[in-house]
């Protein structure tokens, strides 16, 4: 008898994180084939690109890995990462499925304008080379902030399982001195 097969607990928030990526993607490479304009392709898939950076990091990383991040300049002019998760139970019940497709699309996508890069550079396409550096910096953004924010929830469980065992640990010695 084999397991039940877990399904996506969110589908419309897991479309809509793929089709974004895909869109601005597909858009850019095809985009020579319909296209001569290269203000049409670079308005388009930059646009394409920074609504996809814009779900990821406001609606599909809440939904699909429970976290959420943003970047502040302080008031002394520096800049300063803040970071938000569920709770850890909460994080501990995320969809495995959501969580997988949320991460490899996320990498995917940085890969493949990388090497849409790589191409646009070997055919010495400095105008193309502009474009994906945009989106590339974009999907990396959202990477790195992820990263950090996922780094930051685990931090914050090992400092409560911490806390935890020094009070328990604290209250039962308290409770052996008052015995005695």
């Amino acid at each position: 008898m084999q397991a039940p097969v877990e399904n996506y607990a969110n589908p419309k928030t897991c479309l809509f994180h793929v089709l974004f990526k895909g869109a601005a993607l597909a858009f850019y490479i095809l985009s020579a084939l319909f296209f001569n304009s290269f203000v049409i392709i670079f308005v388009v898939t930059v646009l394409l690109a920074a609504l996809d950076f814009w779900v990821v990091k406001n609606v599909s990383g809440r939904i699909l890995v429970g976290l959420r991040w943003w970047n502040e300049i302080n008031d002394l002019g520096e800049s300063v990462w803040k970071f938000e998760s569920l709770d850890q139970e909460s994080l501990a019940r995320m969809n495995k499925k959501d969580s997988w497709l949320f991460w490899w699309t996320l990498y995917l996508a940085a890969a493949a304008w990388f090497i849409l890069g790589v191409f646009s550079l070997i055919r010495f396409q400095a105008d193309y080379l502009l474009v994906v550096g945009v989106c590339l910096s974009l999907n990396v953004a959202n990477i790195i902030g992820f990263t950090k924010c996922k780094k930051d929830a685990k931090k914050q469980l090992q400092q409560f399982a911490s806390q935890t065992i020094a009070s328990r640990f604290q209250s039962t010695v308290q409770s052996a001195f008052t015995l005695v």
